[in-house]
């Protein structure tokens, strides 16, 4: 008997994913547990600075990465549309429950794709324009605008996702003469550098409590995409994409236990249904690459392992 490829063991594929939307979950609870302990801009920058530490087995990575004008400009651009996203993401986290800030990530891919095909000419089908529908039905499930107060942290959210969109196209078009791991590399780099200024402006002397919190979010986020990659190299995204709605559950359950949240059926079928959309694209990307058709749009995390949050 021939012993599996590296991308035909789904059940590994399924527990490295399971591992991944653990890590992800705790660490959004623990930059919900900062609140409003600390601003979000510097929190953020401080999660950033920590983490740097994580990037030490990629030096080698960072070093060869020639800085020409040309790649110098897409560090930069990333960098700072990449730190938009993420001051977003943590101001959001401090006015929304857990379970809404999770199931609007998922909106990511789905800009990523509407993104590829209007900068980047990728073909796009009436499947896929339907898939997009479906999750913008999704996000309005959530929002339910008229019928409840759409918050800052959604607006917030909204801008997060979109952002991060911007962020993976970047990355597309940087990967085509960069080596991913430079790429991701140099994306921790850049993001601080642009939460610099933004830092100062608010900056108060940190607790050592809150810096203590701040690096295991790193440590969580750096975890989180670790098992994603080892997710990604056993089984094939269609396979291990389903399991990140367990993340969903797992906010949503943490959220109603730690932070006494209520628990939305409505957010949890929005969330669904984006997710849902999202499956459907990655499985009919899947299925056309197998056959040479085209070009795959990678999901949101496919990054190798992008650290977006």
């Amino acid at each position: 008997m021939t012993a599996p490829t590296d991308q035909n063991r789904p059940l590994a594929g399924m527990f490295w994913m399971l591992a991944a939307g653990l890590s992800f979950v705790g660490m959004n609870a623990l930059v919900k547990v900062l609140g409003t302990s600390m601003n979000p801009i510097q929190a953020a920058f401080l999660r950033y600075v920590l983490g740097l530490v994580f990037l030490l087995p990629a030096l080698r990575a960072i070093i060869d990465t020639p800085l020409t004008p040309r790649n110098l400009t897409l560090f930069g651009l990333r960098g700072v549309v990449h730190a938009v996203a993420v001051m977003l993401w943590f101001f959001a986290m401090t006015r929304i429950p857990l379970a809404e800030v999770t199931a609007m990530n998922y909106m990511t891919p789905i800009y990523v794709t509407l993104g590829a095909a209007l900068f980047l000419g990728e073909k796009l089908a009436f499947r896929r324009i339907a898939a997009i529908a479906v999750a913008v039905i999704g996000v309005l499930i959530i929002l339910r605008p008229g019928f409840r107060e759409v918050q800052s942290g959604h607006f917030a959210m909204l801008g997060t996702t979109l952002a991060l969109g911007g962020s993976y196209l970047l990355a597309k078009v940087m990967v085509r003469d960069i080596r991913p791991s430079a790429v991701v590399a140099h994306l921790s780099i850049w993001v601080t550098i642009a939460l610099i200024p933004f830092a100062i402006a608010v900056w108060e002397p940190p607790s050592l409590q809150n810096l203590g919190i701040l690096f295991v979010v790193a440590s969580f986020a750096t975890a989180g995409h670790y098992f994603m990659t080892l997710a990604l190299q056993a089984a094939p995204v269609a396979v291990t994409q389903p399991v990140t709605f367990l993340q969903l559950i797992w906010a949503t359950l943490l959220g109603a236990l730690a932070f006494h949240e209520r628990i939305d059926a409505w957010v949890i079928a929005g969330g669904t249904l984006i997710l849902a959309a999202i499956s459907f694209i990655t499985w009919r990307e899947a299925k056309l690459s197998r056959n040479g058709s085209t070009s795959p749009t990678p999901p949101q995390g496919s990054e190798n392992p992008s650290i977006h949050r």
